[in-house]
């Protein structure tokens, strides 16, 4: 049945009269609480306005809160939160939708909108999220056991098979130094500033390596652990994107088409010898480095000695799949507006993309200069593999060389640079601690 409009008028009109006369009404009804010592009046009025007054719309609208980063008071009002959970929903997005990193992205970005959520103290003392944190990135506990599953799942058949591959995991790792007196020169620009341990735990994005980032920045740079964890995993998903121009800028078509020869059969003594020899040289050279690579060539020992396969598979799955659920929350917790809506928190993102071009770029450029030296030629497309993006980068370098040469496979050649990355960053970053810790 149609109304006129002049019959739709009227009964706006009455509704609008008679919900202000009900809220009058309200306002002056008054419910007495009695308890033993005294009655005490509370308003319909009062009871809402409190209930409004703790609202998400009220403190997206009014709040502002005083916050502590990198030693400095600032203010944190209340749009800043509604900023974060966009930041929030869009990493969602991306994990979920667009597909990248999804493993890691999902929980960041979920912990993220859970940690900006007014009122709720889900990332203060005593929230779950903050109790997740302090239990498993505050003591850097979830970074190590993340590469234990790494190192079960590692091969490091192709490395072992063609050792001077691990000169292109050792250039790229250039973007990570280059990118730390990158990292200093910003200081120069007014609303910036990184100490130098700060610009350690920013360089090591370079090496597309999350849990190094997050473990190097606990340790240098926990108030920036959020906005560093986040750029490491964003440019690690769009490796795909970031690596082929700079490899065909730096590549000639012939390049491209390099045949390698194929690598040699190695055993099973040389592959369960081999973690033990890295550990050998780590504990020797680099102790400060051991956490990294011990929990590494653990998780590789593990897969190789064939004996615990139950062991082996727990580190490739379930343990691996928990602890990343949990890091991922983890990291949301950092993720709140007095830490990330910084003019620090740009200048991550740049140098971030910086040091990860930087690292392609070297592996590249050395690949060209040890053909001048070696007889068997390296196809270059496999030194942008270098960085410890595993094994993303590999497919990538194994994509390019396919355009050039539909019948020229080169992930395996590229996984031997690859997980030489792996073992260049950790390297890195204990050189940092080793360094700058203490």
């Amino acid at each position: 049945m149609r109304y006129p409009s002049e019959k739709i008028f009227f009964i706006i009109v009455l509704v609008v009269i008679l919900g202000g006369l009900l809220l009058f009404l309200l306002n002056n009804i008054v419910f007495a609480v009695q308890d033993e010592h005294a009655v005490e009046p509370i308003s319909i009025y009062v009871l809402l306005n409190n209930i409004f007054k703790n609202s998400g719309i009220y403190a997206f609208i009014f709040s502002e809160e005083k916050s502590v980063f990198r030693g400095m008071e600032v203010t944190v009002y209340g749009w800043h939160k509604l900023i974060m959970l966009i930041v929030g929903g869009t990493l969602l997005y991306l994990g979920s939708v667009k597909k990248f990193e999804p493993l890691l992205l999902i929980p960041i970005g979920f912990g993220t909108i859970l940690v900006n959520i007014p009122f709720a103290g889900i990332g203060d003392d005593g929230g779950f999220l903050k109790l997740i944190f302090d239990f498993g990135i505050g003591n850097e506990i979830f970074p190590l056991i993340i590469f234990m599953g790494i190192g079960a799942l590692t091969d490091f058949g192709p490395l072992i098979a063609n050792p001077k591959t691990a000169l292109l995991g050792a250039a790229a790792q250039f973007g990570v130094f280059g990118t730390l007196l990158g990292a200093v020169a910003l200081n120069a620009i007014p609303g910036i500033s990184y100490t130098l341990k700060e610009a350690c735990s920013i360089s090591i994005i370079g090496g597309a390596d999350g849990p190094t980032s997050i473990y190097l920045s606990a340790k240098l740079a926990p108030d920036l652990m959020g906005s560093i964890a986040v750029a490491a995993y964003s440019y690690m998903a769009l490796v795909p994107l970031i690596q082929p121009p700079i490899m065909r800028a730096l590549t000639t078509p012939e390049e491209r088409k390099i045949r390698m020869r194929q690598l040699r059969q190695v055993s099973k003594t040389e592959k369960i010898i081999f973690p033990l020899l890295l550990l050998g040289v780590t504990l020797l050279l680099l102790p400060a480095a051991a956490p990294l690579i011990g929990s590494f060539t653990f998780g590789n020992f593990i897969r190789e000695i064939g004996i615990v396969e139950r062991l082996n598979k727990t580190l490739q799955n379930e343990l691996l799949n928990i602890v990343t659920i949990f890091l991922g929350l983890g990291i949301g917790t950092q993720m709140v507006a007095s830490k990330f809506i910084q003019p620090e928190t740009i200048g991550i993102v740049v140098l971030g993309l910086i040091a990860f071009s930087f690292g392609t770029a070297s592996g590249v450029a050395v690949a060209k200069i040890m053909n001048k030296f070696v007889k068997d030629k390296i196809n270059p497309l496999i030194g942008s593999a270098g960085v410890s993006a595993v094994p993303m980068a590999a497919r990538v370098s194994n994509k390019l060389g396919l355009e050039a040469d539909s019948s020229n496979f080169l992930i395996m050649h590229a996984m031997g640079p690859n997980v030489a990355g792996v073992i260049g960053t950790a390297v890195a970053a204990g050189v940092m601690i080793a360094v700058f810790a203490n």
